[in-house]
C-alpha cells in the first residue's frame, strides 16, 4: 500500500476547468464511495476548494491507483482524460505527504498563507470519516496535517502574508468603489491612478497586517451597503471582513433562512431569503457571493433590471464561488464591475509574501520527516513483534518440554536454565530486529521486513497474534 495525491489547482488549470472539477458537499460522499469501490483504492479523501480539487488515496499499486483516481477526476469534470492529463499533478509517498502539509499551511494557496484552507482540509477529512472511507494511514496523515497547519498559523506570522482571499477580494472591491465614487466611501485604499493589481501587491508587503484592517480612521467600505449571498463559512468570514472594513448595512441571503439568521445575528446584519436577492441587489454597493450552488445564482437579466433603478450608482460583484455564482455577462452592463476568482488570480500573481514563509517551509520539512519515520516504524513494527512473539512461543514450548524431562531441578536451578535459554534467544534476535528497523528507513525498506517474514515463516495475519503486552517487545530491541 502507498500514498498517492492527484489533482489540479490554480497553477495548473484555468478557472473554467477548476469550475468543472469542483466537488460540492452534496457530491462528496458519492465521489468518495466511487473511489474506494475502484480496484486499487482502499482509502480516499477529496479536497475541493476555489483553488484546487485533489484526491488523496491509499492505493495498492501506483499505476493502478493513478488510473483509478484519474478516471474519477475525468468523470467529475466531464472532460476526456487525454485533455485533463496535462493539467494534473501527481505526488507519491513522501511527496504526497509534503504536498498535503504545504497545502494545509497555506504555502500552496493562490494567496500564500491564507488561513481558510486549514478549515477546508478539516471539512474534507470529516467528510471522508463520515463516509467511512478513511481510517488507517490516510486517517493518520490528515490528523497530522491538521496539527501541522495549526502549528504554522499559531507559531509563525504566516497569516500576515495573506489573511484571506475574502479579505483581498473585499479590498479590491473597495478600491473599485472608491475609484468611481470618491464621495461614497471614506478612506482611500491606494493613491489616484493605482491599478487594482498594484494595490493588492502593496497591501501584501511584509510587515502589514490583514489586508482589510480599519486601523485608526481607515475604513475602506465606510457607509457601503453590502449584500452577502451564502451563509456558509465563506459567507460568515465575509460578513466579519466587511464589518471590519466599515460597511454600513450588511444583508445576508441564503437558501436556508435559519442559517442566514444565525450569521446575521453574529455580525449585526439583516437576514433575507434568496427570493429577496433581486431587490437587495438594487440597494447594494457591493454584492459578495459564495454559495457552492451548481449553477448561476445571479443572472444577467436580474442585474440589468436592478441597475435600471439605481440612478447610475456603480455596483461591484465579488464572486468567490467555484463554480461561479454570478453570470460573467454582467461585466457588459454599464456601472457594473465583476471581481471573480480569475481576477483575483491575476492580481495576486507575484504578490510579495512574508519572510515567515521560510519558517513554515522549515516546519513542514521537519514534520514530513517525522511522519515518514513514524510510518516506516509502523510498517516494520508488526514484523518485529511477530518475530519476537513467535520466538517466545517456541521458548515456552521447549522449556515446558525440558521441565517435564528434568523434574528434579529445584526452582533456583530451573530459573538459571530458563533464563539462559531466553537470553540466548534474545541475543540471537537482537541484531536482525534492530537492523531491520534501521534498514526500513532506506528506500525500499519494506522489503527487509518481508524477507524477515519469509526466513522465519511468520504468519501473514500479524494483527491476530499481536497483543498489547507484546508491543513492549519492540521497545526492548
Amino acid at each position: 500500500m502507498s500514498l498517492l495525491a492527484v489533482g489540479l489547482n490554480h497553477r495548473t488549470a484555468p478557472t473554467s476547468l477548476l469550475e468543472l472539477a469542483a466537488v460540492s458537499a452534496d457530491e462528496t460522499a458519492k465521489v468518495l464511495h466511487d473511489l474506494v469501490a475502484a480496484d486499487h483504492i482502499s482509502e480516499a479523501v477529496v479536497l475541493s476548494t476555489c483553488n484546487r480539487t485533489e484526491i488523496y488515496a491509499e492505493v495498492e499499486t501506483f499505476h493502478g491507483g493513478l488510473a483509478d483516481i484519474s478516471d474519477q477526476l475525468s468523470r467529475v469534470c466531464g472532460v476526456p482524460l487525454n485533455d485533463l492529463a496535462n493539467h494534473l499533478y501527481v505526488h507519491h509517498e513522501a511527496r504526497a505527504v509534503s504536498h498535503l502539509f504545504s497545502v494545509v499551511c497555506g504555502l500552496d494557496s493562490m494567496l500564500v498563507g491564507e488561513s481558510q484552507i486549514l478549515g477546508q482540509v478539516r471539512v474534507a477529512f470529516r467528510a471522508a470519516q463520515a463516509a467511512e472511507v478513511t481510517s488507517g494511514i490516510l486517517g493518520g496523515l490528515f490528523q497530522t496535517a491538521l496539527r501541522v497547519g495549526k502549528r504554522a498559523h499559531t507559531e509563525t506570522s504566516i497569516d500576515a502574508a495573506g489573511a484571506s482571499i475574502v479579505a483581498v477580494g473585499v479590498r479590491m472591491a473597495a478600491f473599485d468603489l472608491q475609484a468611481r465614487r470618491p464621495d461614497a466611501l471614506a478612506a482611500p485604499v491606494a493613491g489616484p491612478g493605482t491599478d487594482p493589481a498594484d494595490a493588492v501587491e502593496e497591501m501584501l508587503r511584509p510587515g502589514l497586517t490583514a489586508p482589510v484592517d480599519p486601523g485608526g480612521d481607515a475604513a475602506p467600505l465606510a457607509g457601503a451597503r453590502v449584500l452577502i449571498i451564502g451563509a456558509g463559512a465563506v459567507g460568515s468570514l465575509a460578513a466579519q471582513t466587511v464589518r471590519r472594513a466599515g460597511a454600513g448595512e450588511v444583508v445576508i441571503a441564503n437558501r436556508t433562512p435559519a442559517h442566514a439568521a444565525r450569521v446575521a445575528q453574529t455580525h449585526d446584519a439583516r437576514a433575507v431569503g434568496l427570493a429577496d436577492v433581486a431587490h437587495e441587489i438594487g440597494r447594494a454597493d457591493l454584492v459578495l457571493s459564495s454559495t457552492g450552488a451548481s449553477g448561476l445564482v445571479v443572472g444577467h437579466d436580474v442585474v440589468r433590471s436592478a441597475m435600471a433603478g439605481r440612478g447610475g450608482r456603480p455596483l461591484v460583484f465579488l464572486d468567490l464561488a467555484l463554480p461561479r455564482d454570478i453570470d460573467p455577462a454582467v461585466r457588459e452592463l454599464p456601472g457594473v464591475t465583476l471581481i471573480d476568482i480569475e481576477a483575483l488570480r491575476v492580481a495576486l500573481d507575484g504578490a510579495q509574501v512574508s519572510h515567515d514563509v521560510e519558517a513554515v517551509r522549515s516546519l513542514v520539512a521537519a514534520e514530513v520527516a517525522g511522519f515518514l519515520d513514524r510510518r516506516r516504524a509502523e510498517r516494520v513494527a508488526p514484523t518485529v513483534v511477530a518475530l519476537r512473539a513467535h520466538a517466545a512461543a517456541v521458548v515456552r514450548d521447549e522449556l515446558d518440554r525440558l521441565r517435564s524431562r528434568m523434574p528434579d531441578l529445584d526452582n533456583r536451578e530451573w530459573d538459571m536454565v530458563s533464563g539462559t535459554v531466553r537470553r540466548v534467544v534474545d541475543k540471537l534476535l537482537h541484531a536482525p530486529t534492530v537492523r531491520v528497523q534501521q534498514l526500513a528507513e532506506a528506500p525500499g525498506g519494506d522489503s527487509y521486513a518481508e524477507a524477515l517474514r519469509e526466513l522465519f515463516d511468520l504468519p501473514r495475519d500479524v494483527p491476530a497474534i499481536v497483543s498489547a503486552p507484546d508491543l513492549d517487545l519492540v521497545e526492548r530491541t
